[in-house]
C-alpha cells in the first residue's frame, strides 16, 4: 500500500526576523490525523516555524504544502481559510470580551466547526464562564477558550504553542484529554511543548529541533529506547 501523502510538507524552510536568520532548513512533515510535536531548548525556532506556517513571518523561503496548496507566498488570511487554526503561547483572548463573544468572534473556514454546544461538552469551565470577560479568566480557562476558539472555525489543522505551560497539573490532564479526543475526531495536530511527560502522552512522533532546524526525528513509542538521544538535543 503507498503511504499516504502528508496533510503538511514543509521543506527547507528559512525564515527571517529583520536581519535575524532564525530557521535554517526546517523539513519535517504531518499524516492527516496525527499528534506531532517539535521538541527543542528555548530559542531553537519551534514559534517561528508555526508562525511560518500561518504566514506572520513574511521573510521566508522554501516550501509549506497544506494539501495540494503552497501555502509560502500566501497572506496569512488566507492560509487561515484554508483550514490551519493557530494557538499561540500567549493566547490572544479578547479581555473585553466575554467567553461567548470569544468564541463567536472568528469566522467559519469550514463547516465542520462545533458549536457552542459541542464546546461546552469539551470544556464545561467555558459553559460556566460563559459571561465573564477575558480579563476574569484563569490562566487554564484562558487556554481553553483560546482551543476552543479554533474548533469554532473548523480547522483541520492545529498548531498549538506551549498549551499546557504554567497550567495547574489538572488542567495539563484535562488538555491532554482533549487533544486525545481531537485526534479520535480526525483532527492533525502540531504541538510545541517543553513538558516531554505531557506530549508522550498525546502525541505518535517527535521531530527535535535544534538551530532552526530539525536535528532528528523519534516515534513515540521508541522514547524509551533512545533516551540519551533525548537528553542531548533537550538536556532532559
Amino acid at each position: 500500500m503507498a503511504e499516504m501523502s502528508p496533510l503538511l510538507d514543509v521543506r527547507d524552510l528559512h525564515a527571517w526576523y529583520g536581519e535575524s536568520h532564525v530557521l535554517h532548513g526546517m523539513t519535517f512533515s504531518i499524516r492527516k490525523g496525527e499528534v506531532v510535536t517539535l521538541l527543542g531548548r528555548n530559542g531553537v525556532g519551534k514559534t517561528t516555524t508555526m508562525r511560518s506556517i500561518m504566514g506572520i513571518v513574511q521573510k521566508r523561503t522554501g516550501s509549506i504544502r497544506y494539501g495540494q496548496t503552497e501555502t509560502i507566498g500566501l497572506p496569512s488570511n488566507n492560509i487561515a481559510r484554508l483550514g490551519i487554526g493557530y494557538c499561540p503561547e500567549e493566547r490572544g483572548i479578547f479581555a473585553s470580551l466575554n467567553v461567548t463573544e470569544n468564541l463567536l468572534l472568528p469566522p467559519a473556514v469550514k463547516s465542520s466547526g462545533l458549536s457552542i454546544g459541542e464546546v461546552h461538552t469539551l470544556f464545561p469551565q467555558l459553559k460556566e464562564r460563559a459571561r465573564s470577560q477575558g480579563t476574569k479568566l484563569s490562566g487554564g480557562e484562558q487556554q481553553m477558550l483560546a482551543i476552543a476558539r479554533i474548533l469554532r472555525t473548523g480547522a483541520e489543522l492545529l498548531l498549538l504553542d506551549e498549551p499546557t505551560e504554567g497550567l495547574a497539573p489538572v488542567i495539563v490532564q484535562h488538555i491532554g484529554a482533549v487533544i486525545r479526543d481531537l485526534k479520535k475526531r480526525g483532527l492533525t495536530i502540531l504541538l510545541v511543548e517543553q513538558n516531554l511527560h505531557f506530549a508522550v502522552t498525546v502525541a505518535d512522533r517527535h521531530y527535535l529541533v535544534e538551530h532552526g532546524t530539525v536535528v532528528d526525528e523519534i516515534e513515540n513509542g521508541q522514547l524509551a529506547n533512545n533516551r540519551q538521544r533525548l537528553e542531548a538535543h533537550l538536556g532532559v
